[in-house]
């Protein structure tokens, strides 16, 4: 089994820092710094145990108010971002 752990800044949401662990492109472990507490709480704990193809499937594209983007948006892209 591969184990990584890596940090991401999210641009334009209030969130400010991402901290998780994928296993065998299963997300392990995520945590979120910032932004609406138990909003981030309770998508953390539904992600973990997916597929990183199945977060960034349902997350990808979604906003927040007037904003192009929002922190499941940042998890979609983040994790992209790791796994190319």
């Amino acid at each position: 089994m591969s184990s990584n752990k890596f940090t991401f800044k999210p641009n334009g949401t209030c969130s400010r820092l991402f901290e998780f662990e994928l296993e065998d492109n299963i997300i392990k472990d995520f945590t979120i710094t910032g932004g609406c507490d138990g909003n981030l709480k309770g998508i953390c704990s539904i992600i973990k145990g997916k597929t990183v193809e199945e977060v960034i499937s349902a997350f990808n594209g979604i906003t927040c108010g007037s904003k192009s983007t929002s922190c499941p948006d940042q998890i979609a892209k983040c994790l992209a971002e790791q796994t190319r």
